[in-house]
């Protein structure tokens, strides 16, 4: 089978499906699966990240034809990754119980993909290249007329990361467990490597879970007390940490020396390289309960860290009603009338949004050749009268309420109805951000690290996209 793209078709019987909603429901896949047959730049754009991992993950036949699969198979499984709202292993099942299925992403009546390559293979495609094939997508929509650039709004979104609410005696439980497991796991395959040193980890369990219930009491009895079990956990994970380094250097130096085969070698390895990983976030844990809990200390929250897990996470204050503070990244969402999103940016920092416009419009020229009639957002892109009186020469209508006290002639160009329609159109980008959460999965990223993270986010608004060609004008 071919590496890159197999368009071969295959003879599948499959009963006619007698339910209008079934079939409807389908030719949205079979719409994408005929775009990207006719635009097959999108899946040369992949291949070239998927080349080397699918050579390492080929199946050999009983002739050894070579790959059993293409980069066209993982990147229509991603989509139905999204488009069905699935896990890993749920788009596995799915795809493999579903003859229609089987036929969108080319197996047919072969072998299926197991859940594991498919998601190394899945996780190989760079955020890069996401980004890319999002941009080839919208150039290709936008030359066929499929969209069309006369207004343009932006919005901005929290998308959470995997992380469980960041405590300090929660992180520095998880720092403890983490080393623990690692140091459990290089003794049990070589006890030589590891002295008899004793771990304490159901103690540091059980500090954590005091800390935790006294937490809820806000007496100065119970305060007094949530600091000497702190002063304790502090002391018991700064022990750890102190010793897994020596563990680690020795371990290093006597495993030429030991007699191991070379798969428990090669797994010793593995766990001293995840323990000096741990090691520098625990630290930086340790410091901040220090400075924070024992030392009274208002740390920035630059500084903070929120889990040992995602490290990159950030904290953000978005003034919410329902949600005063969320864990994860900002991502800035632009959007034409059709509600295609034509371009997006994740952030590792939270940034200001009115700086994002110049961008957002840059942007659209490129791809339509022109500036959009209308521009609209919500205050948080408002930076002064000056730069917006500067966007209204390039553009006729920006719609971006004013923050603070207003000028009567302001006062009047906000309660305009041109303004004020703009507006309208400008809150039709919610609705398209809860889409993406709740019918794409992007209410949280389960992938770990920050280009996975970044590559989530990619695949939903790729997804998304296709849903809106999908459904066609109206």
């Amino acid at each position: 089978m071919r590496t890159k793209q197999n368009t071969q078709p295959e003879f599948v019987f499959q009963l006619p499906s007698a339910a209008k909603i079934t079939e409807d429901y389908f030719a949205r896949y079979a719409f994408i699966s005929g775009f990207l047959d006719s635009h097959r730049e999108i899946v040369d754009r992949v291949h070239r990240d998927l080349r080397k991992p699918l050579a390492r993950a080929k199946r050999k036949g009983p002739q050894g034809q070579g790959c059993s699969f293409s980069s066209d198979t993982v990147l229509r499984l991603c989509l139905v990754q999204r488009l069905e709202s699935t896990s890993v292993r749920g788009t596995i099942v799915r795809a493999d119980d579903s003859p229609r299925l089987r036929e969108f992403i080319r197996v047919h009546n072969g072998p299926m993909m197991s859940y594991g390559t498919f998601n190394r293979l899945a996780n190989a495609i760079r955020p890069a290249t996401w980004h890319a094939i999002n941009a080839l997508l919208a150039k290709a929509a936008a030359a066929e007329g499929l969209i069309t650039g006369e207004q343009l709004r932006l919005d901005t979104t929290a998308v959470e990361t995997n992380i469980h609410w960041p405590t300090d005696s929660g992180i520095l439980w998880d720092t403890y467990r983490v080393l623990d497991r690692h140091v459990q796991a290089i003794r049990k395959l070589h006890p030589a490597l590891v002295s008899d040193k004793r771990l304490h980890a159901k103690r540091a369990k059980q500090l954590h879970s005091r800390i935790s219930r006294t937490a809820r009491h806000k007496t100065a009895k119970s305060k007094r007390e949530r600091k000497r079990l702190y002063v304790r956990l502090i002391a018991l994970v700064g022990g750890i940490l102190d010793w897994v380094p020596t563990l680690c250097a020795r371990v290093r130096a006597e495993l030429s020396r030991a007699s191991l085969s070379l798969l428990d070698g090669l797994a010793i390895e593995a766990r001293v390289a995840k323990i000096e990983k741990v090691v520098p976030l625990g630290r930086q844990a340790l410091d901040q309960a220090r400075r924070r809990v024992l030392e009274g200390e208002q740390v920035p929250n630059d500084e903070k860290l929120f889990s040992i897990f995602e490290p990159h996470t950030e904290l953000l204050k978005r003034g919410k009603a329902n949600k005063d503070i969320e864990f994860g990244h900002m991502v800035n969402i632009c959007q034409v009338e059709s509600k295609f999103i034509t371009d997006y940016e994740v952030f590792e920092k939270k940034p200001v949004e009115y700086e994002l416009i110049d961008a957002a419009i840059e942007n659209h020229e490129t791809l339509f050749g022109a500036a959009p009639e209308v521009l609209a957002a919500d205050k948080g892109y408002w930076q002064d009268a000056f730069t917006t009186e500067c966007l209204r020469r390039s553009i006729p209508l920006v719609s971006i309420a004013k923050k603070g006290n207003r000028t009567e002639e302001e006062r009047a160009y906000e309660r305009s109805m041109p303004f004020r329609l703009a507006q309208a159109f400008r809150a039709g980008v919610e609705g398209s951000i809860s889409f993406l959460k709740r019918v794409l999965g992007l209410w949280r990223c389960m992938n770990k690290g920050i280009d996975h993270f970044v590559s989530t986010v990619a695949s939903s608004v790729f997804a998304h996209n296709f849903l809106i060609l999908a459904r066609g004008p109206g």
